[in-house]
């Protein structure tokens, strides 16, 4: 408003001498007090002889001037559009309250000008009203408020506008948002400035129908709006729950997963949505964004269903309360496509039938671009032309799918190639490794110089690199350079370090032994050829990707726990060949609680431990066959410990296990695809096969050297559903025999369910124990209550988890999950029944951080009766530290 009057108007004050004279420039000729007049039909030229600026506090005279595009010498019209001109030019700044020009003085034709203005106020300090801390905190960086800065009306319209917005990505569409100004008492020139939101209630989809479309239901319909749904209206059949309390036994969860060809997770998810009205994964909040983009997403769908011309006609969203709002949409399928001809042209590597074969597209199938351009370009399911072509050196490969032909309901297409040239790897560097030495990255590339292109050992050397922990997994960035003049290709690997040493400061209760301490540090990227040179320690001895660790647990006399282990992954730096040695002391005592010194019985456990691994080509490379040797030696003393254990003074076992693993999860610390199977054997020495001595079942020396043979199978299997959502089941089993009857199983190695699964919680020397949550610790001992020694000979246990990542932050990387799972544990093999298990429902959150490692909580409900109660195992909290094995 201001402007268009100074613009429109223009006040020039005339001052000569004591007497002050205001012309204001008009269509009419106009005089002053002191009898000054000027003809605004007949203007005159001025010189500009000096030029003054007045009001201004933070502001810059000079440039001010130079804004206006007055300068001292310029020849100036009055009237004219010079002056109108140089305060338009002030104004537009933004920053200027009023502005007016005043003539201070006249001599013939020269003028001296002041530019008098009000600077717009500073701003000193905002806040939010209606809003909650978190909120706060997200509109802080969304917002673009500065404290000491100009505050303008674009400023505030600004902000008001980025305030709704981002209610309106909550679902609060009928926000109100209020921005008041105050003046700083302190500051001059400066305000405060309250933000005061209104949220008022959410606005939900109540209703979402989709009109003109006769080939799919409403419900499946929905079901390919990813983002947007209705509001949850629960109404499920007695058959689907007769179904979904049917697959709450794992064996039948496990059966499902197996067996993927017949059933998907998108077939059930979209069976709950049509059959059930349930929102599965999607919220009926109403986003515009989110909208937009599920649009395009449901002509995907009808894309790949061959109705290649679907459009959506219109759609109208209009509001039927407050709270609620429904969606019409206004769909035309079109009509249905399919494949006639596919003829390939400029192909001279791979003739058309190989071709054809890759592609897997056949005459008469429906037609979908997409699938073809993923089966030409990258495809996650399987094996693709861009794959063919670029894991054989053709970088510069190019293929563009053209449809030539439709003859009624068909479409023929012809895919136009480029082969081009293989491409040679010149260089291949590295970045970002801090503290890494280059050696150690280098030994793990698949991607040498010399070599030529390969697209698939580029992403396996990007999955070997991630599996280092060295890294942010999320930021193992190849980037690859071509250059087509000399037919190379230039190879950067971008590279984030991590911190992985990790400090374990904790204390918790061990049942009888009361409170422990534990104190451990591992070192993870270690170097020992380092450690007389201080000069490379960055602060310890470290980039050659050793592991040293250290752990002590100890309560004073009743336990104490000591251990150190080594590894080397590339023993002698040439092959991937694992070298591990390690060492164990771990002694627990029953006392007299009023004099510590009085030890009634004690049990002690001292051994140790070499391996070595090493990588085979054989069935694939994802494959590891390592084999150790371990000694332990058992001292038991006391009469608890030894009617218990049924061995008095030393024991001894000298094992050999041999174990067979392939890995090809793609990441350790938030895995989203891939598998791990373990297979691993553990041999002692069969004394009694090669003895004629006669074993009786009282005697205490039956077990002087322990005999046995252990198995255990896990495996683990990882799904991506949707973006970052992973369904994560896993499967283990176990078994320990023996070579004889006449000795039989001993008190050693046996296994134990119950809890949270960490050992070092439980206290129990020479034990196997495997967590099941929703129980308590080592409540399952075996299914006979009868037996001669406590804790299993089998154990099976199933796990379903689905999993969200809230933090891949390598500094605190954080997921939820929910879990479902079943295990039990059995006192003689010929027992065993996998359907009989012990089941518990939850969930729990994982939080990584580089220094304490993998810490997590949750909660569990089991669903059954422990032997002996006939009360379900109900809730139970627990907590864990460390990657559980099982």
């Amino acid at each position: 408003m201001y402007k268009g009057i100074l613009v429109a108007i223009c006040t020039v004050i005339f001052s000569i001498g004591s007497t002050h004279g205001q012309i204001v420039f008009g269509k009419t000729k106009q005089s002053t007090d002191d009898g000054l007049s000027i003809n605004y039909s007949n203007p005159r030229v001025y010189e500009i002889a000096d030029i003054q600026v007045e009001g201004v506090e933070f502001l810059d005279n000079n440039a001010l001037i130079s804004l206006a595009g007055l300068r001292v010498g310029d020849k100036v019209k009055i009237p004219g559009n010079s002056i109108s001109e140089a305060i338009d030019k002030l104004w537009k700044q933004g920053i200027i309250g009023n502005v007016e020009i005043v003539a201070n003085k006249i001599e013939g034709d020269k003028i001296w000008l002041t530019i008098k203005l009000t600077e717009r106020p500073r701003l000193t300090n905002f806040e939010f009203k209606g809003i909650n801390k978190s909120q706060i905190s997200e509109l802080k960086d969304k917002i673009e408020l500065v404290r000491g800065k100009v505050l303008t009306d674009v400023v505030i319209k600004n902000t008001k506008l980025a305030v709704k917005r981002y209610l309106e990505g909550k679902g609060y569409l009928n926000s109100e948002v209020n921005i008041l100004q105050s003046k700083d008492t302190i500051r001059s020139n400066s305000v405060n400035i309250l933000i005061d939101i209104e949220k008022n209630q959410k606005v939900r989809v109540k209703n979402i129908t989709f009109i003109g479309d006769t080939v799919f239901a409403n419900a499946r319909l929905r079901g390919k709006l990813k983002n947007t749904g209705e509001t949850p209206k629960i109404k499920l059949p007695k058959d689907l729950l007769e179904k979904t309390v049917m697959m709450l036994n794992p064996v039948n969860l496990w059966h499902f997963m197996t067996h993927r060809e017949k059933k998907s997770f998108a077939d059930l998810r979209d069976y709950l949505g049509e059959h059930a009205n349930v929102n599965v994964f999607k919220s009926a909040k109403y986003i515009e964004t989110d909208y937009t983009e599920d649009k395009q997403t449901l002509i995907s769908f009808y894309n790949s269903k061959g109705y290649r011309d679907a459009e959506i006609l219109s759609d109208s969203i209009y509001s039927i309360d407050k709270r609620h709002l429904n969606i019409d949409i206004y769909v035309e399928p079109g009509q249905k496509y399919y494949f006639r001809n596919i003829v390939w042209t400029g192909n001279f590597i791979y003739d058309s039938e190989k071709l054809d074969k890759v592609l897997g597209i056949e005459k008469g199938d429906v037609y979908d671009l997409d699938l073809v351009n993923k089966k030409l370009n990258f495809n996650p399911a399987g094996e693709d032309i861009s794959s063919l072509y670029m894991d054989d050196g053709y970088l510069f490969f190019r293929v563009n799918p053209v449809e030539i032909g439709t003859y009624q309901d068909s479409i023929d297409v012809e895919m136009r190639m480029y082969e081009g040239p293989q491409a040679t790897i010149n260089e291949v560097t590295i970045s970002g490794n801090d503290k890494t030495n280059d050696h150690v990255i280098r030994r793990e590339l698949r991607t040498l110089p010399g070599q030529k292109f390969n697209r698939s050992e580029l992403i396996r050397t990007q999955r070997e690199l991630s599996q280092l922990g060295y890294f942010d997994p999320e930021q193992v960035n190849p980037v690859p350079k071509p250059n087509p003049a000399d037919e190379t290709v230039d190879i950067e690997w971008q590279l984030v370090e991590r911190p992985n040493d990790q400090i374990e400061l904790s204390g918790g209760w061990g049942g009888n032994f009361g409170f422990i301490g534990t104190l451990g540090l591992s070192f993870n990227n270690f170097s020992v050829k380092n450690i007389p040179h201080f000069d490379k320690w960055r602060p310890l001895p470290m980039g050659d990707g050793q592991k040293f660790s250290v752990r002590l647990q100890a309560n004073g006399v009743r336990y104490q726990s000591y251990s150190v282990s080594f590894n080397e992954p590339w023993l002698g730096g040439r092959r991937p060949n694992n070298f591990g040695i390690s060492f164990n002391h771990s002694v627990q005592r029953n006392v007299n609680f009023r004099n510590r010194n009085d030890v009634y019985s004690k049990l002690q456990l001292s051994g140790a431990t070499i391996s070595l691994g090493r990588r085979v080509r054989w069935p694939d490379d994802f494959f590891q066959v390592s084999n150790s040797i371990s000694m332990q030696k058992y001292n038991v003393q006391g009469q608890s410990y030894e009617q218990f254990y049924k061995i008095s003074g030393d024991a001894y076992s000298f094992t050999f296990n041999n174990t067979i693993a392939r890995n090809s999860v793609d990441q350790p610390m938030y895995p989203r695809y891939g598998s791990s199977l373990s297979m691993s054997a553990s041999f002692t020495p069969p004394y009694s096969l090669f003895n004629d001595r006669e074993y009786d079942t009282d005697s205490q020396d039956n077990f002087k050297f322990l005999e046995y043979h252990k198995w255990n199978l896990d495996f683990r299997y990882y799904l991506k559903l949707a973006g970052d959502l992973v369904l994560a089941p896993r499967a283990h089993f176990g078994f320990l025999g023996s070579y004889t009857d006449k000795v039989g199983v001993g008190p050693f190695e046996r296994f134990t369910l119950g809890g949270s699964g960490l050992t070092g919680q439980n206290f129990v020397l020479g034990t196997d124990i495997i967590g099941l949550r929703g129980y308590n610790d080592r409540s399952l001992n075996g299914d006979d209550p009868n037996a001669e020694y406590q804790g299993g000979t089998a154990f099976t246990k199933f796990v379903m988890e689905l999993r969200y990542p809230v933090s891949l932050n390598p500094s605190a990387t954080i997921y939820g999950l929910v879990f479902f799972e079943g295990g039990n544990n059995w006192s003689d093999i010929a027992r065993f029944n996998p359907y009989n298990l012990y089941r518990s429902v939850g969930a729990g959150v994982r939080i990584f951080m580089p220094a304490f490692g993998l810490l997590g909580l949750d909660w569990g409900y089991g669903l059954d009766a422990l032997p002996g109660s006939n009360e379900v195992s109900g809730p139970q909290f627990h907590f864990s530290i460390g990657q559980q094995i099982r």
